[in-house]
């Protein structure tokens, strides 16, 4: 039977450029430095009017696989965003349309409490590990598969930036759409299959981070907890969820570094649980580390483009359980980005041994003919207005 795949993960590059910087339709604004795309502050600017923005994207890519059939270059996103705010009330939304589905990706309102702090209700990023994303590439890291990166569920965080320090903290309800039966969605969520019929309940989040100097650039060293529980649907039994995660983030001058330790843990009685985004269910091993190592670096020149930046993403997934139906996953992605005006282009090669979405049937398990390393090369082209 011919393997199905979906035809892309997410990717993020909504960014344009205004007045030397590049801002994006979530609420963050990024420079142009070498932290680009990765070191986004929220943004609290609040002239006592009231604000309405409305944007979107649409994006088209391209995909050559060595172990299946091409992608013709098509489009792969169509995206609308809104913002907005009066007085310290704010709101922020933003609705996808891909091939065959379509998604929430957020919707919260919000308070501003100070200048430095504020709370927000509803669908949003769980504050986890190197934020926003902890890589560079359209890919994400394996993090992002496995539900602990860039991960949007229902909940409450509240946040705060104190001088160098950086407070969040979450209480989650369970996923975005309060299913695990559902997987016509986004980010990446505990799935209800036949076999492990699961989904996310109640979490807590709890994230600090402290930016100083450090060899001539800035370093910012962190630390994230979560703890939480998922819900046998069968027999209505609920199991702990955990997990932990150590971060840093470092740059100086067009040079950036990450580096993360996380370990995620279901205390279910199987060794695999699954998960699903994009239509596609799929299982990874209940229990592992997932280590990560990017470094970038933006070009000195760009020519005609504003900025381009090229990276290498290596993230592993490795179970803790000794079980003879898990073994280690492998994802690396060597690219570059570039920005020009209100468009933003990948062009990427993702490489990956035993890993979902590089011809792998999950992540952290053991099938046969997946200890073999695939690859694909990608193109995605947007345009954020």
């Amino acid at each position: 039977m011919r393997r199905r795949y979906p035809a892309s993960p997410s990717g993020e590059g909504s960014f344009i450029k205004e007045d030397g910087i590049l801002v994006n339709r979530v609420g963050r604004i990024c420079t142009l430095g070498g932290l680009l795309l990765l070191a986004c502050a929220p943004v609290h600017a609040n002239t006592g009017e009231p604000e309405f923005n409305l944007g979107g994207a649409v994006r088209f890519s391209y995909g050559w696989l060595d172990y299946g059939p091409s992608t013709d270059f098509e489009p792969e996103l169509v995206r609308i965003d809104a913002d907005g705010r009066t007085g310290p009330a704010f709101f922020s939304l933003q609705y996808r349309w891909y091939d065959g589905f379509d998604a929430l990706h957020h919707a919260y309102v919000g308070w501003e409490l100070d200048d430095s702090s504020d709370i927000r209700a509803g669908v949003q990023q769980a504050p986890f590990g190197l934020l926003p994303y902890a890589s560079h590439s359209f890919w994400f890291g394996s993090g992002y598969y496995l539900g602990i990166e860039d991960d949007y569920d229902l909940g409450v965080v509240w946040q705060r930036e104190q001088g160098p320090h950086q407070f969040h903290a979450g209480v989650f309800f369970g996923d975005e759409y309060g299913s695990g039966a559902r997987y016509d969605r986004y980010s990446f969520d505990v799935a209800q299959t036949d076999d492990l019929p699961y989904r996310e309940r109640e979490r807590v989040n709890l994230r600090y981070e402290h930016t100083g100097a450090w060899g001539g650039g800035e370093l910012k060293l962190g630390g994230s907890l979560f703890h939480g529980r998922v819900e046998q649907r069968v027999e209505n039994r609920k199991y702990d969820h955990d997990g932990a995660a150590l971060h840093a983030h470092w740059e100086r001058g067009p040079t950036t570094v990450q580096l993360q330790w996380a370990r995620y843990r279901y205390r279910t009685p199987e060794s695999r649980i699954a998960m699903s985004a994009f239509m596609f269910p799929f299982e990874i091993a209940a229990e592992a580390d997932v280590p990560t190592f990017n470094v970038a670096y933006e070009l000195p020149r760009a020519g005609w483009f504003d900025a381009i930046t090229c990276y290498n993403n290596l993230s592993t997934t490795q179970p803790v359980r000794s079980d003879p139906g898990l073994r280690e996953s492998w994802q690396n992605v060597t690219g570059c980005s570039f920005a020009k005006d209100k468009m933003f282009t990948y062009v990427d090669w993702i490489a990956g041994k035993n890993m979902w979405f590089v011809g792998g049937d999950g992540i952290g398990i053991e099938e046969p003919g997946s200890n073999r390393w695939r690859s694909r090369l990608n193109i995605n082209i947007g345009f954020y207005f």
